[in-house]
């Protein structure tokens, strides 16, 4: 793709960064098959090639308007299209940047910034959010139905194990997920002690900012990974293997840090080390001898790999690859690339598209009739719960039922 920038996007690193990206496009418009929010609307400019050129055109001094602003803020994040662009097309990092300069050059109404905000400041600290989430969970039952299912009951925790291995890896507890599903963690941390592993959490870490940079708050993402790097070194320079994941959303973006932080001076050797020290539950298992594990109680899966585990992280096969392995039957699910309408917050800031991909979603899972729906990711996990049929679990959570 032909690029024109502004003298001074040229000089900038974002610009340099941005044109870099947009001069791999070669316009084939594969990735338009894939984009799960083309397929809904059946607009140009609601597909990552018509974001390209809006993006492009902000970039080449075309002032934008608050269109340029929904566009882009339409897009799920899923990286489909990444998945599909035969030239590696990196447009979630440019659509980062997209969004952030639109944003510098368009207000929000106030209602909007104050949402944002308010996202932000709740969900990114788990000690207002948790609080928050057990004054809800007391009230359920008074609720009325559209806001009781939006409110998940209060989740029982086993205890964590305490043995002591030589073997250690860290684990992010994030912001969220503490609250909403303790057990997740919990099930990784059982699983890795039978295994020999013993897993440290690090009080002193939090969110892994994924959410300020996806709202267009980069400085405040990146104090995020700063204080997640300084609370995980001096584990890492005593031994701790691997910082593991539950999350993906989360995990994507920590695998990140490394190249967010690639300038800062003080941060950037760390960072990479951070980077290439995060894994997934799933690879960390897929590199173990799971022969010590009891079996789960034999029942059909029907199996969620959320768009940041298959098409951020490139994790694909592991999960179903374990479960089947520990005999456990996956039902047959159409579209499993398709995103499930959660990302993050979309479905908070875009309800009707993120219930419209939920439903989608659901209808494919459900439809082999399975016992139990599996995913990764807790934003998908909570967002299916809504309307499922069937329980929504971390997919962990199978393997770690039969350990006492």
């Amino acid at each position: 793709m032909q690029t024109n920038l502004t003298q001074a996007m040229r000089n900038s690193r974002e610009g340099i960064e941005a044109e870099n990206i947009l001069r791999k496009c070669v316009h084939c418009g594969f990735c338009t098959a894939t984009c799960p929010t083309y397929q809904v609307l059946g607009d140009e400019l609601d597909g990552p090639r018509g974001r390209i050129y809006l993006i492009k055109q902000v970039l080449e001094g075309v002032e934008p308007g608050t269109d340029t602003q929904q566009h882009l803020d339409r897009c799920l994040t899923c990286r489909n299209c990444e998945t599909t662009c035969p030239s590696g097309v990196e447009y979630g990092r440019l659509l980062d940047i997209g969004r952030q300069m639109v944003d510098q050059r368009v207000q929000r109404p106030a209602s909007q910034r104050l949402a944002r905000l308010v996202l932000r400041k709740v969900l990114a600290s788990a000690t207002v959010f948790t609080p928050l989430l057990r004054i809800g969970q007391l009230f359920r039952p008074l609720l009325p139905p559209m806001l009781k299912q939006k409110i998940p009951p209060h989740q029982a925790q086993r205890a964590w194990p305490d043995s002591q291995h030589p073997r250690r890896m860290l684990v992010l507890d994030g912001c969220v997920q503490p609250g909403l599903a303790p057990s997740t963690n919990t099930a990784a941390a059982r699983i890795l002690d039978r295994l020999g592993i013993r897993l440290l959490r690090i009080r002193e870490s939090g969110c892994c900012g994924s959410l300020s940079q996806h709202l267009s708050a980069p400085d405040e993402a990146l104090d995020f990974a700063r204080a997640n790097i300084d609370a995980w070194w001096p584990h890492i320079e005593t031994g701790a293997e691997a910082i593991v994941i539950t999350a993906s959303g989360c995990g994507v973006f920590v695998k990140e840090y490394g190249q967010l932080l690639a300038l800062d001076p003080d941060y950037a050797d760390k960072a990479a080390t951070v980077s290439r020290l995060t894994r997934d539950i799933a690879e960390i298992l897929s590199d173990e001898d799971l022969s010590s594990l009891p079996r789960p109680s034999a029942r059909r899966v029907a199996w969620h790999p959320p768009c940041t585990l298959q098409h951020g992280q490139k994790v694909v096969g592991n999960v179903e690859s374990i479960l089947g392995a520990m005999g456990l039957t996956l039902t047959t699910v159409e579209n499993s690339h398709l995103c499930c309408g959660s990302a993050g917050v979309y479905s908070v800031l875009h309800p009707e598209m993120g219930q419209t991909l939920g439903q989608n979603k659901l209808a494919a899972l459900e439809s082999d009739q399975p016992d139990v729906i599996v995913t990764a990711n807790i934003g998908c996990q909570m967002h299916l719960s809504q309307n499922a049929s069937q329980p929504v679990r971390h997919w962990i959570e199978l393997l770690a039922d039969g350990i006492s």
